[in-house]
């Protein structure tokens, strides 16, 4: 099974762009997966540069309902009208980020919903080849609260986002397995119980990111939650690719205990599982 991180926050390869987002290009010996977008189209003019010919993609998965992870999806599906795209029915929502001086809309495009690939979902799913989904992820052990400033907004209120348009992706080739994951909102842990839950085991390698990145300075606990993340994540049997949401000094903290076990993605990364 291979990876290639079509766009990612930092530069990696040669004649590649860079933006905060995340698109990454999975290939199995029978499916070709393109797991979000990124902020932008730029992954497209990278995937050309890294010799990913997107036209032979089977299937587009969103992995939640923000800009990051969903603004190169008209583009994409402009040039690609007949590849699916699953994303969870709450994938539209009016998503944002609580900044200091007003609210953010962190969202994706609306017309994203109305395209006629675009196959929204309410539960898990087989998507056939050895790929399928999941989502209902509830629980909120070692949650990061870089989250707390992610609202829905419901008429003239921003309620708290319970993060029900989140979903991972699972990639199954022989006897490995991969799990996408995203931003991992509902807490990178939580999604590994769904899915040791579903499956009975551990993946191979999970490709996402932890949602712990922060502006200013963390806060005991916070630094408490990372590292006590990164110490359950190190005694499993999975390979962590990570990036985008994680944070510089989060990736720093958790290295030093997860070791080869944690490695850093950029723009360009490939990777075998």
């Amino acid at each position: 099974m291979r990876g290639v991180v079509l766009i990612e926050n930092s530069a990696g390869h040669p004649g590649c762009v860079c933006e905060h987002g995340l698109s990454v290009y999975f290939e199995t010996e029978t499916r070709r997966v393109l797991a979000d977008t990124g902020s932008t189209a730029a992954f497209l003019e990278n995937a050309e540069t890294l010799g990913v010919d997107l036209a032979r993609t089977d299937l587009v998965f969103l992995s939640h309902g923000h800009y990051d992870h969903a603004g190169g999806i008209p583009e994409f599906a402009a040039r690609y009208p007949r590849v699916p795209i699953y994303l969870r029915k709450s994938a539209g929502g009016d998503y944002y980020a609580m900044d200091p001086d007003e609210p953010r809309y962190v969202g994706m495009e609306k017309s994203v919903l109305a395209l006629p690939q675009a196959i929204p979902l309410d539960c898990d799913r087989d998507l056939d080849g050895g790929v399928s989904c999941f989502g209902n992820v509830t629980e909120r052990r070692l949650w990061s609260k870089s989250n707390l400033l992610l609202r829905r907004r419901e008429g003239e209120n921003y309620l708290q986002d319970s993060f029900d348009h989140e979903q991972a992706l699972v990639l199954r080739e022989r006897e490995k397995y991969c799990l996408f994951t995203g931003c991992a909102h509902c807490g990178v842990l939580n999604f590994l119980d769904r899915f040791r839950e579903k499956y009975g085991r551990c993946p191979d390698a999970v490709v996402g990111g932890f949602h712990f990145m922060k502006k200013g300075d963390y806060t005991p606990e916070e630094e408490t939650v990372i590292r006590k993340t990164a110490k359950e994540l190190s005694v499993m049997p999975t390979v962590f690719y990570s990036g985008h949401c994680t944070g510089r000094r989060a990736w720093a903290m958790m290295a030093e205990i997860m070791g080869d076990g944690l490695r850093e993605i950029h723009t360009g990364t490939e990777f075998t599982v």
